[in-house]
């Protein structure tokens, strides 16, 4: 979530954020009561972020039905497109763009590209991190944030045991070079490790899960760390952006927040989101063709805190 994160004794969400390296980011906030959350800030190393027109194309490994693809390309068209309602994607996105005014990069638009299935398993079940780099390649070569998405049958090395999901780039080219992000599907899998809230949680307080928004379990949390790694990939896509701590294990834009989804929030409890009437699903955010999702906290730079939607 991104996060687009794991647990501790007392359950918290953390996406994983793979750079080149295979070192893992860990994000983990301890009980409220017991502990202050530590102060943040965000440096820029100066490094290239993202800017211009990106596209954003996803590589779809494994079997997805086309209403679980649609999850997701809603998903990506909603960073940028307005919803009919606010709290929206869009609005949450835009966050990200303060970042940009310490740097002198133009804020990137982000629009929905190519889709590609592979839907042959043609890398077999069993993916190393070589494996996602190779169908990220698949995508764009430049200006480009290549999404591989893997289906809840397929294995990733350091799938549920220290990620959900990570972003990384490409080598430099005469064309240019890439970003991209893996998010896996964890229902089969992992599911209170990387659905969560919308699955028990595997450790810490057992409370009923959420209602996913969209019906889908898996596509849900999925969205969830899809966003995270959005906004990490947008703020230190060549690992030398904008994050905290050593280069190795970045705190990033939205893994430094993780498990935070709503004001009130603590570990094991996502805030005091928006319930849907009609459904009773748990979201923060509309995003297009009436779609409501749940997006993680961003380390906002300029208050230094963690800010939520709702």
């Amino acid at each position: 979530m991104v996060f687009s994160t794991l647990q501790t004794s007392f359950f918290t969400l953390i996406v994983c954020t793979l750079l080149v390296s295979s070192s893992c980011s860990f994000g983990a906030r301890e009980p409220a009561a017991l502990v202050e959350d530590a102060p943040l800030s965000m440096t820029y190393h100066k490094g290239a972020l993202l800017t211009g027109r990106i596209s954003v194309n996803l590589i779809w490994y494994g079997k997805f039905t086309p209403a679980q693809r649609a999850i997701l390309t809603d998903f990506v068209s909603s960073l940028t497109s307005s919803a009919k309602s606010e709290p929206s994607v869009a609005t949450w996105f835009k966050t990200t763009e303060k970042y940009y005014s310490h740097s002198k990069a133009r804020f990137p638009s982000l629009a929905l590209g190519k889709q590609i299935l592979d839907d042959s398993y043609s890398l077999g079940k069993s993916l190393t991190d070589v494996h996602i780099q190779k169908l990220a390649s698949r995508g764009a070569p430049s200006n480009a944030v290549n999404v591989v998405l893997t289906a809840d049958d397929v294995a990733v090395e350091g799938f549920c045991m220290s990620r959900c999901a990570y972003h990384g780039f490409s080598p430099r080219s005469k064309v240019g070079r890439f970003a991209y992000i893996w998010v896996g599907n964890s229902v089969t899998q992992c599911p209170g490790q990387c659905a969560w809230p919308f699955h028990q949680p595997l450790y810490g307080p057992q409370s009923p899960p959420l209602v996913a928004p969209n019906g889908d379990v898996g596509l849900d949390g999925m969205a969830i760390n899809l966003a995270s790694m959005v906004e990490s990939v947008v703020t230190n896509p060549f690992q030398n952006g904008f994050y905290q701590g050593p280069k190795e294990a970045p705190l990033e834009a939205a893994t430094a927040c993780t498990g935070k989804y709503a004001k009130g929030a603590y570990p094991g409890y996502a805030g005091d989101l928006l319930v849907d009437p009609s459904t009773s699903a748990s979201y923060n955010a509309n995003g297009v063709n009436g779609r409501k999702y749940l997006v993680p906290a961003i380390f906002d730079p300029a208050t230094s805190s963690c800010t939520t939607l709702v």
